[in-house]
């Protein structure tokens, strides 16, 4: 497997053994592999139902994903050490300089070849909706000048909600959607409103391969009970081609 030859040695053990079992097991239904490319570097920016989706999105793409995940997991040697051998790169929540350092560290990895996996929602949904994107993702993608593909997977909550230990054999369906044109943003990537109005266009596509309503609030506002969102209705993230510029909210 040439592709995977500069992998972290438990990825490509994971790799070879994964694949066979989760595909059968899970049912897995690939649409769009063709527009993940074979060697250019890219994001794949997805949507987060469950733990499996880091498992699903990359497990049948001939070349390593890496992710940027918690930095909390790495507060434990028990989840340390997979998430080291399986290339995983420690993200710190919230502003400030850590936050920095991390965004840096997904421009190095895109910079030097490789596909880079990303959640624009910060964390998994609460409640199987699709939640406001942050600006990282979009950050990352404008500063490296590499494309940005939205994906989705679908059924990985039903397949391993939050709290189980083992998937159950549920279908699991994962499309990964045509690159995003972000070319327009390139010049103006320091303006707040502009990563938002790109952020609301990636959101949108990764509304449409999920099929999930959306809800224009942050998924960790809602887990820490700071927003409740019980009663909202659908709402569509602004887009060009649905009458609005995405502008009106500031990135935070």
């Amino acid at each position: 497997m040439p592709g995977m030859r500069d992998a972290p040695r438990m990825y490509r053990v994971l790799r070879r053994i994964i694949p066979p079992v989760a595909n059968r097991w899970l049912h897995v239904q690939v649409e769009g592999m063709e527009n993940v490319p074979d060697r250019a570097p890219a994001i794949l920016a997805c949507n987060h139902l469950s733990f499996i989706d880091s498992i699903v999105l990359p497990m049948n793409i001939p070349r390593p994903v890496y992710f940027l995940g918690k930095a909390d997991y790495w507060d434990s040697w028990r989840t340390r050490w997979f998430f080291q051998g399986t290339g995983v790169v420690p993200v710190y929540r919230g502003g400030g300089g850590k936050g920095e350092d991390s965004l840096r560290t997904g421009v190095e990895i895109l910079r030097r070849g490789d596909l880079l996996g990303i959640y624009p929602e910060g964390t998994r949904s609460p409640d199987g909706r699709l939640y406001r994107g942050k600006t990282g993702p979009v950050r990352m993608a404008l500063e490296a000048e590499v494309p940005i593909l939205p994906c989705a997977v679908l059924g990985s909550d039903r397949a391993m909600p939050t709290g189980s230990y083992l998937p159950r054999r549920q279908p699991v369906t994962v499309r990964y959607g045509r690159p995003l044109d972000l070319s327009r943003y390139r010049d103006r990537r320091g303006d707040p409103f502009v990563l938002r109005s790109a952020t609301d266009e990636l959101v949108y596509e990764i509304m449409l391969l999920s099929e999930q309503e959306y809800v224009d609030e942050y998924a960790a506002k809602v887990k820490s009970g700071d927003v409740d969102v019980s009663g909202d209705l659908e709402v569509q993230p602004q887009d060009d081609r649905n009458g609005g510029d995405g502008q009106e909210r500031a990135a935070s």
